[in-house]
């Protein structure tokens, strides 16, 4: 995934200082977490997942590449208070390709929205079609998600396309 959504790319995207506090929702792979985490070398990155084995994976990755920044949080995010985050504790919030997978988005935003520092980002990354080598069901469009995060005050700051297959939408709490 790394190589196929050119990560640093994407978080080239953010406005980021090295002392910042982030999470990444769903971090399957952590891709993201641990690239994030290395930019942040300061800082520190909350990776949030409900499968265990995904958190050790995690875990053992960023041990292998030394990075030591990074906390493994077992959480469901679609339930309220899902992350378990203190209220404006993060500077940013990743969503990259999570909202396809889930049932209750809104929620997944309302809980970024809740952990968020006044001024924060949000940092949508999904599929922008369905079809291979996307899935084939659960695609939502970069509209639903501006008025998703629009219903909840949150601004879009930019929108850009990653690659062929996926899009961006950055949002910054008020």
């Amino acid at each position: 995934m790394a190589d196929f959504l050119k990560v640093d790319e994407v978080l080239d995207n953010l406005e980021l200082k090295d002392s910042m506090l982030a999470a990444e929702f769903g971090c399957g792979s952590a891709a993201f977490s641990i690239a994030l985490a290395k930019k942040l070398s300061k800082g520190r990155v909350y990776a949030l997942d409900i499968q265990e084995e995904k958190l050790s994976a995690v875990k053992a990755r960023a041990a292998h590449e030394q990075v030591n920044n990074i906390l493994t949080v077992l959480c469901d995010l679609e339930a309220p208070n899902g992350s378990t985050l203190h209220d404006g504790l993060l500077d940013v919030v990743l969503i990259t390709n999570l909202l396809f997978q889930v049932e209750n988005r809104l929620i997944i935003l309302q809980e970024a929205k809740r952990v968020l520092k006044p001024g924060g980002q949000v940092l949508v990354v999904d599929w922008l079609k369905a079809g291979a080598p996307a899935p084939k069901e659960g695609i939502v469009a970069p509209k639903e998600v501006k008025q998703m995060a629009s219903g909840l005050g949150l601004e879009l700051k930019k929108e850009f396309a990653i690659g062929d297959y996926h899009y961006g939408l950055l949002f910054l709490k008020q």
